[in-house]
């Protein structure tokens, strides 16, 4: 009787156990989700050189939980780069789903985008001793985020919305380039301009 008790304890032990882990594992998921959010708004802000105090006061946890995480700043702004480029990518057939119009979707993804391109400017300094990596991130976005614009594209072409002649990588392209310098000037309106550039592909009436 008393192994059976003892067997009974050592069971309730071990669920235990597995419960706290479980647990400690979720916290842990949180906490970098929450520090890649923060990261993300910060370096929109402030750049990417920004104080890691700032990102983790942001987050509501402390600098240890941060570097436990992330050890160096390249670790985070690459973890904050692949974590934006899933976002962009996840939110676009949402936004055809919750959107008004297709050309809205459009514009509201491109505002998306643009917050993340003015984090990833910063990244190619970050990486310059590692042009391999960089190359390969940059293969990882044009990957996930061109099939995205297209299909937003095509749906607005498809409510007749938007004119015909204008690809996802050229509409990527130049609000890439309406993006330059809005990471170091803070009276740069980065997203208005795209809006203007996004309003531009609508078909005359």
């Amino acid at each position: 009787m008393r192994e059976v008790e003892d067997d009974a304890v050592n069971q309730r032990d071990k669920d235990g156990d597995a419960g706290d882990t479980a647990s400690r594992r979720k916290d842990a998921r949180r906490n970098k989700e929450t520090l890649l959010e923060a990261a993300a708004a910060v370096f929109v802000t402030s750049g990417v050189d920004a104080p890691v105090r700032d990102i983790a006061s942001r987050a509501g946890v402390g600098l240890g939980t941060l570097y436990r995480h992330f050890p160096t700043r390249a670790d985070l702004i690459i973890a904050v780069y692949r974590h934006q480029v899933e976002a962009c990518a996840e939110a676009g057939p949402a936004l055809l789903e919750s959107a008004p119009s297709p050309h809205d979707a459009l514009r509201q993804w491109i505002d998306l985008f643009v917050d993340f391109l003015v984090t990833k400017h910063g990244l190619a300094a970050v990486l310059r001793s590692d042009q391999s990596g960089f190359e390969g991130l940059h293969t990882y976005f044009l990957d996930r985020l061109v099939p995205v614009c297209t299909q937003l594209l095509d749906a607005a072409r498809a409510a007749g919305e938007i004119r015909e002649d204008i690809t996802a990588l050229t509409l990527m392209r130049g609000v890439g380039n309406l993006c330059i310098g809005a990471e170091t000037d803070p009276d740069y309106d980065a997203r208005r301009l795209a809006s203007v550039l996004v309003d531009g592909l609508r078909r005359p009436d």
